[in-house]
């Protein structure tokens, strides 16, 4: 199965979720190697990327060869959001996605990501507006509503396909639930009824289990996953064929596994340089070792580096099989 896109193909549909402080250039490049239909930034707000605020342009930072990625922008102006897509197409981004999902705090209160649930004019003119900027597909991720008296996902998917969004992506829970209970994927199937674009479902969608279950509830034309992928970036490639057929991954084990830890700790401490780079790291290592059941004083120490030799040198014992461990 594939979800078409203003004429581009995303096969699989199984996409990589934006998550802050995680899918930055580095992990969405791994990702992208096992498989996945398409991998997205972390949210950048608009403004500050087009200032030039250096962090800000890092997390829509694109590499090499990443046809397969969409830059997020985020924010409350026309103008800003506007002319952010505008650079990120620039620079090379095939899709621009518009936040209004985001529930943190610090984003509602500056009138951005979910808070545009709660005035549909406003968010539409931020739709035209970016849609307008640019020659590349835009698409949509948001929430069922604002609350529980909101739920407005619906209306909002209407009156953005009609401005030009090529795709939404629902992640099933209001603002207000933040990432509390459990993801209703049922609530998403008016979504996908009320348009003709593809809608993807999102939330607590974790491995192939969920993942069937999320579509059978939301008759969604995919599924975004993000936490899952954490320590675990096969995850998509995973889920992708056994409901898709698509290759199957060749989850790394023992020496394999640390090989390629070791190569996305380098990335990161590339990308970041060093200091920067080790603390980024360290929640990386964490859901790997995590995975592999590393022992918890080897764990510990090597979170609690400060050197990255010591890091790279400890790292083939923490990943060894769990039998190799114990017999050593």
């Amino acid at each position: 199965m594939t979800v078409s896109l203003a004429g581009r193909t995303l096969a699989p549909p199984v996409l990589l979720a934006p998550l802050a402080g995680i899918t930055d250039l580095p992990f969405r490049q791994l990702v992208s190697r096992f498989g996945a239909g398409l991998v997205v930034s972390e949210m950048v707000a608009s403004q500050e990327m087009v200032e030039a605020k250096p962090s800000v342009r890092a997390r829509a930072e694109l590499g090499f060869g990443q046809a397969n990625t969409a830059v997020q922008i985020a924010g409350r102006d026309a103008y800003w959001m506007a002319e952010a897509a505008k650079l990120a197409e620039g620079r090379g981004a095939r899709i621009i996605d518009i936040n209004m999902g985001c529930p943190a705090k610090k984003v509602v209160n500056g009138y951005s990501g979910s808070a545009l649930m709660r005035d549909l004019d406003h968010a539409l003119g931020l739709i035209e507006a970016v849609v307008a900027a640019v020659s590349v597909p835009v698409t949509l991720k948001t929430r069922l509503g604002w609350d529980d008296a909101c739920l407005n996902a619906a209306d909002l998917a209407r009156r953005a396909e009609a401005a030009g969004i090529g795709m939404i992506t629902i992640h099933g829970r209001t603002r207000c639930q933040f990432y509390k209970g459990r993801a209703d994927w049922a609530a998403i199937a008016p979504v996908k009824a009320a348009v003709g674009i593809p809608v993807i479902a999102n939330g607590d969608i974790t491995d192939t289990a969920t993942a069937r279950r999320a579509l059978a509830a939301s008759r969604a034309d995919g599924v975004m996953v993000g936490r899952g992928a954490q320590g675990r970036p096969w995850a998509l490639a995973q889920i992708a064929h056994d409901l898709y057929g698509a290759p199957a991954p060749d989850i790394p084990r023992g020496a394999a596994l640390a090989r390629m830890v070791t190569g996305h700790y380098r990335d990161m401490l590339a990308f970041y340089g060093r200091d920067l780079g080790l603390r980024v790291a360290r929640k990386h290592l964490g859901w790997y070792m995590d995975d592999a059941g590393t022992a918890a004083p080897l764990r510990r120490a090597i979170l609690t580096a400060s050197d990255p030799a010591d890091v790279l040198a400890r790292l083939p014992g923490a990943l060894a099989p769990r039998q190799d461990r114990e017999a050593a």
